[in-house]
């Protein structure tokens, strides 16, 4: 299936899970999309292609959608993201340029942390600048680039406040909390 080995490493942007981990955090497909009802708006979610963990590690298909949404829950941080953010997912875990497309993921019932300055940092470290986002849309992409100018890019940023989140890199990309 396409995407899967993207889909799974995904997962460590959105809440900093290893393979490992993502093992240890399957959930049946029935806990799955009662955790996804409150990522997105509900007719995101209705007509999204629906991943969830199988038993071997690797992403699975619960849900044809035909929408361009993808939704999972990579290490409890449900998400949904349309078609261009997971290119740009797929381009940061493969360290290729980000795409010239606009993407939008939503994560309405946040996150649990990542690196505001290293886009690879798996684990809190005291030097990588790490901030927990509550309720958050993000756009993604490097035609967000000149959006990106008008908002904060410090490395310790005020996550109940529009910012960029990994500045300076090609996966710089603009959080935007919601609540």
């Amino acid at each position: 299936m396409k995407n899967t080995t993207v889909l799974l490493l995904v997962g460590s942007f959105f809440g900093s899970v290893s393979v490992a981990h993502a093992q240890h955090a399957m959930m049946s497909d029935q806990e799955l999309m009662a955790k996804l009802k409150d990522a997105a708006p509900a007719h995101v979610l209705e007509h999204a292609t629906i991943m969830n963990m199988g038993s071997d590690g690797n992403m699975k298909v619960i849900q044809e959608g035909n929408n361009g949404w993808t939704c999972m829950d990579p290490g409890n941080a449900p998400m949904c993201a349309d078609k261009a953010a997971m290119e740009w997912a797929q381009a940061w875990q493969s360290k290729g340029p980000a795409p010239q497309k606009l993407g939008f993921i939503y994560m309405l019932n946040g996150d649990n942390g990542a690196s505001n300055t290293d886009p690879y940092a798996t684990a809190q470290t005291a030097d990588n600048n790490w901030v927990k986002t509550g309720s958050h849309v993000m756009i993604v992409g490097a035609d967000a680039k000149a959006m990106m100018q008008a908002y904060p890019r410090d490395a310790k940023p005020d996550p109940t406040r529009p910012y960029v989140m990994w500045p300076g890199t090609p996966y710089e990309h603009l959080m935007l909390p919601v609540k």
